[in-house]
């Protein structure tokens, strides 16, 4: 296994990558009384109706601003009949170039805010709060938590010329979980990390194609063609929503893969597990959509995205 950060500076915490296999060590079996006093309508219940009555809770997805989006989608597709509420916490984008400790603080800030919303379940639908803060939110939370990473593995195997190239932000790209996981899961591959700050922007501004947004996209990814690998991991959520133009832009002969349909294989494992699924027959499919910034930006970028209107109402932390 060879590594290139192609922005020549890798951070070296130890850090153990954020799995989006894992899950948080907890039963429903578990729960106190104390936690039991966030949801008022279950303390009279024995345990199977608590589990039932948890099973209609949404839920839960949060991201920087709008790149969870694209995790939302996958996850609406795989499991359509299950209610989710989506904050984004644009009143503090970009997380890439923040420290750790401050990504920790707003993951648990959003966190609490979901859980006051009485989710059964946090998708965490950014990779640099996945990578910085899911071992924290796992030990201090009693839900479940499935995080985000780049699909490293699944590039591995379909490279054909031995060469692939990571676009994520600039800390995710800099991150020693990445090198983990390369070194897990691409023994003998060549693999170029890249950060893209600036492909967030044009996501969270909804400028998603047309010339400029790909001349844009050629000169962010234009180091990992010249290394010429064959395929690219999309390691930032925002990025999926470019995806069209990222194709156009790399040429047929690269692939474009990301971590969404994956993550959304897993929410559904995780929720079958501890008989969390919507019941069948029950009324779902809602969705509620808060941010911490400009409500009516981000409800018109969400629209793009998910290609259909959403209405977004903004929560003051």
């Amino acid at each position: 296994m060879q590594y290139w950060n192609l922005d020549d500076e890798t951070e070296t915490r130890d850090v153990p990558p954020a799995r989006d296999a894992e899950r948080s060590a907890y039963s429903f079996n578990d729960y106190s009384r104390e936690d039991l006093r966030s949801y008022p309508n279950c303390l009279q219940e024995e345990n199977h109706s608590l589990i039932y009555t948890r099973s209609l809770a949404p839920i839960g997805v949060f991201d920087s601003g709008v790149g969870g989006f694209t995790i939302l989608s996958a996850l609406r597709q795989e499991l359509p009949h299950e209610n989710y509420i989506y904050f984004g916490d644009t009143a503090h984008l970009p997380y890439g170039t923040r420290t750790e400790e401050d990504i920790t603080e707003l993951a648990l800030q959003c966190c609490r805010f979901l859980l006051e919303q009485g989710v059964k379940l946090i998708v965490v639908g950014c990779n640099t709060a996945s990578q910085a803060a899911l071992n924290t939110l796992r030990a201090t939370f009693s839900i479940p938590f499935v995080g985000v990473v780049p699909a490293v593995k699944p590039a591995a195997r379909i490279t054909r010329n031995g060469r692939i190239g990571v676009a994520a932000t600039n800390r995710a790209a800099q991150a020693a979980y990445l090198r983990q996981l390369i070194e897990e899961f691409a023994t003998g591959i060549e693999t170029y990390a890249i950060g893209c700050p600036e492909l967030v922007t044009l996501v969270e501004r909804g400028e998603l194609d047309g010339p400029e947004v790909e001349e844009t996209l050629r000169q962010a990814l234009n180091p990992l063609l010249a290394k010429n690998v064959d395929v690219i991991v999309l390691g930032c959520t925002h990025f999926p929503a470019l995806r069209p133009a990222i194709q156009r832009v790399v040429g047929k002969r690269v692939q474009v893969i990301d971590s969404a349909a994956a993550i959304a294989r897993r929410t559904h494992a995780v929720l079958d597990t501890d008989g969390l699924l919507h019941p069948a027959g029950s009324q779902g499919g809602d969705l509620q959509v808060w941010c911490s910034g400009d409500a009516l930006a981000f409800g018109e970028v969400a629209s793009k995205i998910l290609s259909y209107p959403v209405t977004a109402r903004q929560w003051h932390p």
